[in-house]
């Protein structure tokens, strides 16, 4: 008996794209609003798994591209913007929110929002899931926020503005060429993604951002290695090659040159195929809750994180929480060893340390020497 995927994994796994036959013959001139659709990315499964998991589940950990120039990591990422679900967006310069207000009362908001409390007026708005991209050339101030300088010098008074990790805050924020970024930026971003949320000090002024982002990055390993610390705050990892097949090879070429010619009508092809998948992964989503890792998949999780003796904790977080989305994504409310083995590279690759290895062998011996002197004294 053949056994049966759901749509959204089908999807995923056996329809990447369609072929392009005919390419239009004129360019209207038209900006290239439109992104590339996600669908439409040749080959690629394991980056188009990996977020597409991240994406049903946040709690992941989010996403690390590795490969190549050329090879859609930039593309896949902003092609998830027709993917992505609903969520309550601030209206407020500050960010505040219903919630914070449920959570703190009225000194968890500013005083701008204690006046719309006051006429019953809202602090947030349904909407869409949005990517942030953070440039490498961003200053620490465009990151976590300042002073509003333009403010300061028109109106003569001092205004805080939260950055583009505030902004971000139930969004995603996407770094490309994240090994490439600046040590002050990568510390605010790691104490921002540790905390959820972070304070911005200027003089007397102070103000607390919260900041719960999905954190994708991705990077050309050719152009140097990742900080440790920042490496380990991707949950997925996912390897992105360029294409052995001519063919498929060739049809990257073709959608391509489609989307340069008209993005309009390729992101029409797709139209019917990207509401489905989108409505897919919602249902994943709303099914993720009662998903209940199985016994059996319990005990080959741990017992590869032992045999791989990997010392962070993340590891079984990552594992397990993927797993939960490949099988609320395959429809089903129990996660079974298939879906360890069907995440298991992307949770676990590069999480062995052989310097933290060889700093406890160090140690051990270190540690013998000095048990055996205590014995020598003692005896």
């Amino acid at each position: 008996m053949t056994e049966q995927r759901s749509k959204l994994l089908e999807t995923l796994l056996e329809a990447p794209a369609h072929k392009i036959v005919t390419l239009p013959d004129r360019d209207y001139g038209l900006a290239d609003v439109e992104p590339f659709p996600f669908l439409a990315i040749v080959g690629q499964q394991e980056m188009k798994l990996a977020l597409t998991l991240s994406v049903i589940s946040p709690r992941v950990g989010g996403v690390l591209l590795i490969g190549p120039r050329g090879t859609a990591k930039t593309t896949a990422v902003r092609a998830l913007t027709d993917l992505l679900p609903s969520v309550r967006r601030s209206l407020c310069i500050n960010g505040c929110t219903e919630q914070m207000l449920d959570e703190g009362g009225m000194d968890a908001i500013c005083d701008a929002c204690h006046k719309k409390v006051g006429y019953g007026e809202p602090l947030t708005v349904e909407d869409r899931v949005r990517i942030f991209e953070l440039p490498l050339n961003s200053r620490l101030e465009d990151v976590v926020g300042g002073i509003n300088e333009r403010i300061a010098l028109e109106q003569q008074r001092v205004r805080l503005e939260r950055g583009i990790l505030g902004h971000a805050d139930g969004h995603i924020l996407y770094i490309d060429e994240v090994n490439l970024l600046d040590d002050v930026i990568t510390d605010a971003i790691l104490d921002a993604a540790a905390q959820g949320h972070y304070t911005v000090r200027r003089g007397p002024l102070k103000m607390r951002y919260r900041a719960r982002f999905l954190l994708i990055g991705s990077m050309n390993p050719e152009e140097g290695r990742l900080r440790p610390q920042l490496m380990d705050r991707f949950g997925l990892r996912a390897v992105v090659r360029g294409l052995d097949d001519t063919a498929m090879r060739y049809q990257v070429y073709e959608q391509a040159a489609a989307y340069q010619s008209d993005p309009e009508r390729l992101a029409s092809m797709y139209a019917e195929g990207t509401l489905a998948l989108a409505a897919e992964i919602e249902q994943a989503q709303k099914r993720l809750p009662t998903v209940t890792i199985g016994n059996e998949a319990r005990d080959l999780g741990l017992k590869l994180i032992q045999q791989l003796k990997i010392d962070s904790n993340r590891a079984e977080i990552t594992l397990f929480e993927a797993a939960r989305a490949h099988a609320a994504a395959d429809e089903r409310d129990e996660v079974t060893p298939a879906d360890i083995q069907a995440v298991a590279l992307l949770a676990l690759r590069q999480r062995q340390s052989p310097g933290l290895a060889r700093f406890f062998e160090e140690q051990e011996e270190e540690d013998g020497r000095l048990i055996q002197i205590f014995e020598e004294q003692n005896g």
